[in-house]
């Protein structure tokens, strides 16, 4: 990868400089007698000048200072300072130009405007509770002296600092800006600071150059705020700072670590293609709107700590080289992680954030082209040791390829299809022909091909994508076996994604397995035990009956609860267990009652019971029939009728042929047994296998231990 070391310059950074003119106090005088208009405001033009302020022409500056004052106090209309294209020698302090007025009380200078009255107060209140706090925190007079009125400077007048070279500081601290400040391609060879500044209106430091520390600690933008193309070369601190409109950062570069804690970005906080080359904290930031960090390059540490996000987040394309942290981040309803493109490597970067968490708010729209970004995001969270996120990811890949299949399935081949066909998925006609035009040259490798042909737009796409495919013509036969495989990865994944999350959730096994031992309990007991009703009846007692479908109920409702807990189509997985449990047993049940019974040993059960022992077991290797051997014949004995307890035999059973575990070992005659009731019991026995291997493929995925011994071998 090639590391961004500069910024592209802006347009107005190629003009050459003009020549410069040392400002004396002849020239300062004639150009505050003769200001410029601009947007119908009065300016004073100081522009393409060298202003010496340094120490050893302390007389011109005090001059300076005063003069300039005075023009910028007058009462009136606001005044405006133009500075561009000069250079300012020495220490530059804003508040030698600006007007005083106090942090609180309901006094103002009659000075002001009554609109400008207005936008002061918008910030005096919170202005003067947090200066109060912090001198009641910092002050170290006596506990008797009242503390001294706190003020702050006021600049009612533009500002404008385009190309404006600062070689000493620039000092902008406490000081509300009513108007615009335009400081294009501004330069700060030393510390600038604007700590504590209010910016009223829009300020531009679009391709600005901060050669040292900047500091804008606790400040407040108001309006939007460009910092585009501006390149950070010193150490960058925005603490506390409010952006309450659009704040722009795109394309700058960070070369220093910058700290953005606890920041308020009200609008849109853009940093798409930003550059940091240090590290970047952003904890315990609030985002209200969207913030896009699109190709954005982290090469060292970016923080988000305790932050809130309110939309979403958009990290396509962006560059993760060392360490992102998303630890007690909070995410709203809605708001997510937009990380298609992301460029990370787990062998040398990671990704942390609450375990459980932070891979649900992971957002990959397609499969295709971000195969790799989730494979090191699964790598990620093992190495990690956050087997529920790693787990969670491989769910979500797994969705988008069930959604990949799905479209080779029923989607419209674009290298294929008949125009009339295109008109019909939402082309125009013109497209349409466009496009077959274009595939009879060369066929579309891929859907996003479709950007090439210079009548279809980025909406179409949008709106046709997802019921759209680029593939090759293949013969017919050809065709349909591609189609019949594709049908049936698609029917196969679609089963483990609903009845296990692709082996990513216990409960949600657990619970498939509580639904259907239920179910096969009952059926099984009434197979047994509702034989006929004449001549002689065969039947259950009622409180026998009541007993079993409370039991039944019981494990049913805890299965439901714990499919509803984890699964995320619950419904869909419901219908998925009730697909695979009910047609072929009900099928079977309704013949085995349409053709009756008749055969000996009627008052006997079907099933039988190992006489000789009772204990725990799991018995996955056992077969749900006795053997045939006349010793082992001899230990298995029917389950007994007329025991109040007799019932919980069967669903025993269904647990010794589902799950492979039980209490007892309690298998099915070999003698005058219909075969519809063998074949009810072999068809759960043969879904018992697959629930078993089912099950045992997420315990190992989903318990830490065993899952690292499957990984990390």
């Amino acid at each position: 990868m090639v590391t961004l070391t500069t910024s592209p310059q802006p347009l107005w950074a190629a003009i050459a400089q003009p020549d410069r003119f040392p400002l004396t106090l002849e020239l300062l005088q004639e150009r505050l007698k003769t200001p410029l208009q601009s947007d119908g405001v009065r300016i004073l033009d100081l522009s393409r000048l060298t202003i010496d302020l340094r120490p050893e022409n302390a007389a011109f500056r005090d001059q300076f200072y005063s003069l300039v004052q005075g023009q910028l106090q007058r009462p009136g209309s606001p005044v405006g300072l133009d500075l561009s294209y000069s250079q300012i020698q020495g220490e530059f302090k804003i508040s030698q130009l600006g007007l005083r007025a106090p942090l609180y009380g309901q006094s103002l200078s009659p000075i002001f405007t009554p609109a400008e009255q207005t936008q002061l107060q918008r910030d005096r209140r919170l202005l003067s509770r947090l200066s109060t706090l912090s001198q009641s925190l910092l002050s170290t007079s006596d506990a008797g002296t009242p503390p001294t009125p706190l003020q702050i400077t006021v600049f009612r007048g533009p500002l404008k600092l385009i190309q404006t070279r600062f070689t000493g500081l620039a000092d902008f601290t406490n000081t509300f800006f009513l108007n615009r400040v335009e400081a294009q391609s501004v330069q700060f060879a030393q510390l600038s600071d604007w700590s504590q500044a209010r910016l009223s209106q829009n300020a531009s430091f679009a391709g600005a150059t901060f050669e040292r520390e900047a500091r804008f600690r606790s400040s407040i933008f108001f309006a939007k705020t460009e910092f585009t193309q501006s390149q950070w070369r010193g150490a960058v601190n925005f603490q506390n700072s409010e952006f309450q409109a659009t704040a722009n950062f795109n394309q700058a570069l960070f070369q220093q670590p910058t700290n953005f804690m606890r920041v308020q970005w009200l609008g849109n906080a853009d940093f798409a293609q930003a550059h940091w080359q240090d590290q970047a904290i952003f904890t315990k930031d609030t985002f209200n709107q969207s913030f896009f960090l699109t190709d954005a390059v982290f090469e060292k540490t970016v923080l988000f700590r305790e932050a809130q996000f309110n939309r979403p987040v958009n990290l396509r394309g962006a560059s993760i080289l060392d360490r992102a942290e998303f630890g007690y981040t909070g995410f709203a309803k809605g708001a997510y992680l937009n990380v298609p493109g992301l460029r990370f490597d787990s062998d040398r970067a990671k990704i942390i954030g609450n375990p459980g968490q932070i891979s649900r708010v992971l957002s990959v729209p397609t499969l295709q082209g971000n195969e790799n970004l989730l494979r090191e995001l699964v790598r990620n969270f093992r190495r990690l040791e956050q087997i529920p996120d790693a787990n969670q990811l491989e769910y979500m890949r797994e969705r988008l390829r069930l959604r990949e299949l799905r479209q080779q399935l029923v989607g419209i081949n674009i290298n294929t299809a008949p125009v009339a066909q295109l008109v019909n998925v939402g082309f125009s006609k013109t497209q349409a022909e466009a496009i077959a035009q274009r595939r009879t040259l060369q066929p579309f490798r891929s859907t996003a091909d479709l950007l090439i042909v210079g009548s279809v737009d980025l909406a179409t796409y949008i709106n046709v994508r997802d019921r759209i495919i680029a593939k090759e013509a293949a013969a017919p036969s050809l065709e349909a076996l591609n189609r019949l495989s594709a049908g049936l990865s698609w029917l196969g994944l679609s089963q483990l994604l609903l009845l296990t999350r692709y082996g990513t959730d216990f409960w949600l096994i657990f619970g498939v397995g509580l639904v259907a031992s239920a179910y096969f309990g009952v059926l099984f007991w009434l197979v047994d035990r509702w034989r006929r009703v004449t001549p002689k009846p065969i039947l259950p007692t009622l409180s026998e009956t009541v007993w079993v479908l409370t039991l039944f109920s019981a494990l049913s409702l805890w299965g439901l609860i714990s499919i509803f807990r984890a699964a995320d189509r619950p419904w869909l997985t419901i219908a998925s267990i009730g697909a695979l449990i009910i047609p072929v047993p009900a099928l079977l049940t309704i013949r085995l009652y349409k053709t009756g019974r008749y055969h000996p040993l009627m008052d006997v059960s079907y099933f039988t019971e190992e006489g000789s022992l009772r204990q725990l077991r799991i018995l996955i290797g056992r077969l749900p029939t006795i053997p045939r051997f006349e010793m082992f014949r001899e230990r298995y004995i029917p389950l007994l009728w007329d025991r109040r307890w007799s019932w919980l035999n069967y669903f025993d059973f269904s647990l010794n042929n589902f799950l492979k575990f039980g209490f007892n070992d309690i298998r099915l005659r070999d003698e005058h047994l219909p075969g519809l009731i063998t074949a009810i019991v072999w068809y759960q026995w043969s879904l018992g296998i697959l629930y078993i291997a089912l099950l045992l493929w997420t315990l190992s995925r989903t318990i830490p231990g065993l899952n690292l011994l499957i990984y990390f071998k």
